[in-house]
């Protein structure tokens, strides 16, 4: 972090439980917060708004950006938004996604490629990084030394979708071009699981470009702890709009 920044980041690990084959799944989600003292954004509201809220406490949220429209992890981005008046910022392209969720309502803001988002004296610039999802993004902050990386890249590797990659070359094109140009000391914070670095991960894309990641996803079961997706019965085709 740059000498001088006074923006923080806090997490909030929220739980759902969902229902696979009958059996009921622990699923655990992050927010990220990001502020100061008076004002912040948040990064993925799944679920809880009371604890989201919480703990902003009596700062003003300006925001609520969405790094995915998946139903499993905006739960709650109408009633943290609401209490400030804060916008509610998605991707077009996952505009179907969100009406899933929420079928009377529309996002306020269609997030761009490359867009900028201020908040406590830094930026966080939008890198379109599909691949789970069409709409899928990442903010990354270079005064913080952070990216926020949604579902595309996890502390385990590029994150999936109900087990599966749905568009695997898109998403490994993303993570390459666009994640992994980063500096290697970048702090990667996904909406699932724990906390990893840009240079941590990027000694293993040949690897996944090698097709290390089929081969292990045909042999490893999916983890209900880390992705709700099946349980919600979704189905994606990343072509959709």
């Amino acid at each position: 972090m740059s000498s001088g920044v006074t923006a923080r980041i806090e997490r909030v690990v929220t739980e759902g439980v969902v229902d696979v084959d009958g059996v009921e799944h622990k699923v655990e989600n992050n927010t990220w917060i990001v502020g100061d003292d008076n004002e912040v954004i948040v990064i993925d509201a799944p679920r809880d708004a009371e604890e989201i809220l919480e703990k902003i406490g009596e700062r003003e949220a300006l925001a609520v950006i969405c790094t995915h429209g998946l139903p499993d992890h905006v739960g709650a981005a109408i009633e943290v938004a609401a209490r400030d008046e804060a916008v509610i910022a998605l991707h077009p392209k996952d505009k179907r996604l969100w009406r899933e969720t929420w079928s009377e309502t529309w996002p306020d803001i269609d997030m761009d490629d490359e867009g900028l988002f201020g908040v406590a004296g830094v930026e966080l610039e939008v890198l379109a990084t599909p691949g789970v999802t069409a709409g899928g993004v990442s903010l990354y902050s270079e005064a913080l030394g952070v990216v926020f990386t949604g579902k595309t890249l996890q502390a385990d590797g590029p994150g999936r979708l109900g087990g599966e990659y749905p568009a695997l070359a898109d998403q490994l094109t993303a993570i390459g071009a666009r994640l992994f140009t980063l500096p290697h000391a970048t702090r990667v914070l996904p909406t699932h699981g724990e906390e990893t670095t840009i240079g941590d991960l990027e000694r293993h894309f040949d690897d996944w470009i090698g097709g290390s990641l089929t081969r292990v996803a045909e042999d490893k079961p999916e983890g209900p702890l880390t992705d709700g997706t099946r349980a919600a019965g979704i189905k994606l085709n990343i072509n959709d709009d």
